[in-house]
């Protein structure tokens, strides 16, 4: 029986992972959020919110306020 789990918390358990593997030196940030998206069953749309983020802290850029 699958587990219910609170909203946003496969993002959650994403970002994590993602910090934990670019310690380990990897770096491409669209083959990160692509094995996260698989490994953590993320939407389309946590996907690209997720790849945004990561982006956006790459370039130092903030969003819209």
């Amino acid at each position: 029986m699958p587990t219910i789990m609170p909203n946003g918390e496969l993002l959650r358990r994403a970002v994590k992972w993602i910090a934990e593997q670019r310690k380990q030196g990897v770096t491409n940030t669209a083959q990160l959020v692509e094995d996260a998206s698989v490994q953590f069953n993320l939407s389309p749309l946590d996907q690209n919110n997720l790849l945004r983020l990561l982006k956006e802290e790459n370039t130092g850029e903030q969003g819209p306020a």
